[in-house]
């Protein structure tokens, strides 16, 4: 039977990374690559037999590339720290891994939670699909600094069992997180040649939250879904904010 590895790139998970690496027993090998942290994440980790290794920060692409070539399995699960496996997920990967096929890489749907309730309008699992499972060799991660791919060569196929994202326990986990990513998502596109300016600011901030609200119909989460287009207003806003700065007003 063809063996499976798991990747998981960390910075002070220590209170998720439990759940994640738990849900990880039925793995071969699990490549844990960490950047600088100073709570108990490797201490977590050595409990799981994981393979603990640190690496300065790339990148989210670059970093996730970086534990991908650490791993020595046949088959490779790229999973965030946030993020677990179900056991329907569990057992539809060993029961696909026993059969020969075609397919090199297999999109997952992920189910995403916050206040640990399901949100499933704004972050509908049946269109959240990213590529997670890949045949080693078949595939590697785009260099992007955020919203990183897995690009693949070969035929893909896709999972009908979920991933779980607990993507936030609160509101200050949103605000730190916008403060993080629109730092990078102004990195990238920069990098891309993309001029900032108040316009582009306000008219892409304003569209995404429109886009998140009503028409992905996150004002049926409720509370949360509310917040989720709130927080990818402000993210994309700042993203756009912080390129101006960067083009125009540093020195």
């Amino acid at each position: 039977m063809p063996t499976l590895s798991a990747i998981i790139i960390t910075k002070n998970e220590e209170e998720q990374i439990a759940a994640c690496l738990d849900s990880l027993s039925f793995v071969d090998e699990i490549i844990v690559l960490d950047t600088n942290s100073t709570d108990k994440t490797e201490e977590i980790c050595a409990k799981y037999n994981a393979k603990f290794s640190t690496a300065p920060w790339q990148g989210f692409g670059k970093q996730k590339q970086l534990a991908l070539e650490m791993a020595s399995s046949d088959w490779v699960l790229s999973i965030d720290a946030d993020e677990h496996v179900t056991e329907e997920l569990k057992n539809e990967i060993l029961a696909l891994l026993q059969k020969p096929s075609s397919v090199v890489a297999y999109k997952i749907p992920r189910l995403t939670t916050f206040y640990g309730q399901a949100v499933t309008h704004c972050c509908n699992p049946k269109k959240d699909t990213p590529v997670r499972l890949i045949k080693r060799g078949s595939a590697r991660f785009s260099d992007d600094l955020v919203h990183e791919k897995i690009l693949v060569d070969g035929e893909i196929g896709t999972l009908q069992s979920q991933i779980i994202h607990h993507s936030f326990k609160n509101l200050e986990e949103i605000l730190l997180k916008t403060n993080s990513y629109s730092t990078l998502g102004a990195e990238k596109l920069n990098q891309k040649g993309i001029q900032g300016s108040i316009l582009k600011a306000f008219g892409h901030a304003i569209w995404v939250f429109l886009k998140i609200y009503f028409f992905k119909g996150g004002f049926m989460d409720g509370w949360p879904g509310f917040l989720i287009a709130l927080g990818n207003f402000e993210g994309t806003f700042y993203r756009y904010a912080k390129l101006l700065e960067m083009q125009k007003y540093r020195h």
